[in-house]
């Protein structure tokens, strides 16, 4: 299995973590990770296909607000919660009470805003 690259902390740019967050899917990704310590790609594709999930994690593994290891055959994942509260104080904490306080949007509604 290929080992992730995930850029250090000091190289990530406030501009890659709100393009991130700018999608929903990957922003419902976020909102799953902020309730639990580490959990698999599986437990967070929202029944999406593999290819599509690879890139959303891409794009948050490289926009530093996400950490995927190996186990096994298993990509675990977990936030960059303390080395992004180092970074960018607070930032996290805006982000998940944004998601607390915005109305909840399903995958159909999002593709229907898209076209």
């Amino acid at each position: 299995m290929r080992v992730m690259k995930h850029p250090a902390i000091h190289e990530v740019s406030l501009e890659q973590l709100f393009y991130a967050l700018s999608d929903p899917v990957r922003l419902e990704i976020v909102q799953k990770l902020c309730v639990t310590d580490e959990a698999t790609c599986s437990a967070l594709d929202g029944g999406r296909p593999k290819s599509s999930v690879s890139h959303h994690f891409r794009v948050l593994r490289e926009a530093g607000l996400v950490w995927t290891r190996n186990e096994g055959v298993t990509h675990m994942n977990a936030l960059r919660r303390a080395e992004l509260n180092e970074r960018f104080p607070g930032l996290l904490d805006v982000v998940e009470a944004a998601m607390r306080n915005a109305p909840k949007q399903h995958h159909s509604d999002v593709q229907t805003a898209k076209q």
